[in-house]
């Protein structure tokens, strides 16, 4: 889902937040997470407002109608996606950063909308999404303190995760392409992806962001969780 992760944007090797003050540390990390939950919180009214308006149900036959469509929608996302990760990471203007973080949200909103109205009508539970959604939200918890505990640093995965994220990939546009399906097995594989990516995130943003980078942090981690809570809610409706 998320159109780039971490492991596609390399760091500086020198003036990184490792090498900062511990007050300058402590203080990206917070903005980090601060912008975190801000674009999660943007995230959920978002598509909480637009799912009322009754635009599920539009996006489900706009998205769903073809698989081809669903391949222009994906790849869509993925343009989108690359230029707002250009803009938050942008070293010149703050309000491009804020820009661009907003745009990834947006298109997050958009690209999840289908699913979000379609979940409750496969899995024949209507509190399906807050489900998935609590299950996320402890897997991150989780993952983050395994990450800021071990004092590991998971960067050391990102030349494994950039290959798996391009076999996934291709095995996504292969299904779009192909009677293919790809199926609950898929989904777990995604999980554990997703859940690699966010593990190579937090320690990205412990030592190997710049100061002032933080805004780029929140989004690159935004989309790993995304990812996770996607193929996460995708297992819940591949139960019945």
């Amino acid at each position: 889902m998320a159109s780039e992760h971490p492991y596609f944007n390399p760091y500086s090797t020198s003036g990184t937040i490792a090498q900062s003050p511990q007050e300058t540390r402590l203080d990206f990390v917070k903005k980090t997470y601060w912008h975190l939950a801000a674009a999660m919180a943007a995230f959920a009214i978002l598509e909480t407002l637009l799912l009322k308006a009754g635009l599920g149900e539009v996006a489900m036959r706009a998205a769903f109608g073809s698989r081809i469509g669903w391949l222009l929608v994906l790849g869509g996302f993925a343009l989108v996606g690359s230029i707002a990760d250009r803009w938050a990471r942008s070293s010149t203007s703050l309000s491009t950063q804020y820009l661009g973080l907003a745009v990834y949200v947006v298109a997050e909103v958009i690209i999840f909308l289908p699913m979000l109205a379609l979940a409750p009508i496969v899995s024949g539970d209507p509190l399906v999404l807050g489900k998935a959604a609590v299950v996320t939200c402890a897997m991150v918890l989780g993952l983050t303190a395994v990450a800021s505990s071990t004092r590991t640093d998971f960067t050391f995965m990102g030349g494994f995760l950039k290959v798996c994220g391009m076999v996934a990939l291709g095995a996504v546009v292969l299904a779009c392409l192909t009677p293919i399906t790809l199926g609950f097995w898929f989904s777990v594989v995604m999980v554990v992806f997703a859940s690699a990516c966010i593990l190579y995130q937090t320690s990205a943003i412990q030592y190997h962001y710049q100061p002032g980078q933080h805004v780029a942090a929140a989004l690159s981690l935004f989309a790993s969780v995304a990812l996770l809570f996607w193929y996460i809610l995708r297992i819940f409706m591949r139960r019945n």
